[in-house]
């Protein structure tokens, strides 16, 4: 995704178009990973060391407040951003703390048909993610 894309994504949410905005949603997308604030810090500073720690962590937030991106949360209570705002799912990896997307549509049907069907009384469902937790392994064929 090029700079013009994200500054307009940015304009269509009404945020200014800064620098670091820009290098912050970059650093992201190009990541593509589910990166961690901290993974984010070091891929700026390669191109951007007057960003700082703080701005990064404010940037986040204010990217997150406006839809532009998704915390996801791993079992070891990191936080992780996902510049991928279409529905889908994630694949955890409890050995290496990796997050893969999984994108199912029949899974995203059926359990958005079970909670139509099966409604939680004093409880507005605005979203569901499911996180799969489990283990990559590798196929020995």
């Amino acid at each position: 995704m090029n700079i013009e894309v994200i500054s307009n994504k940015l304009l269509e949410k009404g945020l200014k178009v800064t620098p670091q905005r820009i290098a912050i949603l970059e650093a992201i997308i190009k990541l593509n990973n589910h990166p961690t604030a901290e993974n984010i810090i070091d891929y700026i500073r390669k191109n951007h060391p007057h960003i700082s720690v703080g701005t990064v962590y404010k940037v986040l937030d204010a990217l997150v407040e406006n839809a532009l991106i998704r915390k996801v949360k791993t079992e070891r209570d990191i936080m992780r951003y996902d510049a991928v705002m279409e529905n889908h799912h994630h694949l955890y990896c409890s050995d290496s703390d990796r997050i893969e997307d999984y994108n199912n549509d029949e899974l995203i049907e059926m359990v958005e048909k079970y909670f139509k069907k099966n409604r939680i009384p004093g409880f507005k469902i605005e979203d569901i993610k499911l996180q799969i937790i489990g283990r990559f392994i590798q196929d020995d064929k």
